[in-house]
């Protein structure tokens, strides 16, 4: 447990040194998606104007609710 902590601490600092490296992650929608930090596991996700921010509890559950609605929408043929 002890170099999980130490390697999440030294992956925060490279984060901090150098910047995120954001992967995306997921596709919600055509215009939603979600990055996430393989460093530092930080996540954002696109907002209504396009702008990335943070990923909190209630956006991760507006995502979900937001893809399972277009999955039902737009189903995979």
């Amino acid at each position: 447990m002890a170099t999980t902590n130490k390697q999440n601490a030294l992956g925060k600092m490279w984060c901090m040194m150098f910047g995120h490296q954001f992967v995306k992650t997921r596709n919600v929608t055509g215009h939603f998606k979600e990055y996430q930090c393989p460093v530092c596991r930080l996540e954002q996700t696109n907002d209504a104007k396009g702008e990335r921010i943070f990923m909190t509890p209630e956006l991760k559950d507006i995502n979900e609710t937001l893809m399972h609605l277009y999955q039902k929408r737009h189903p995979a043929i």
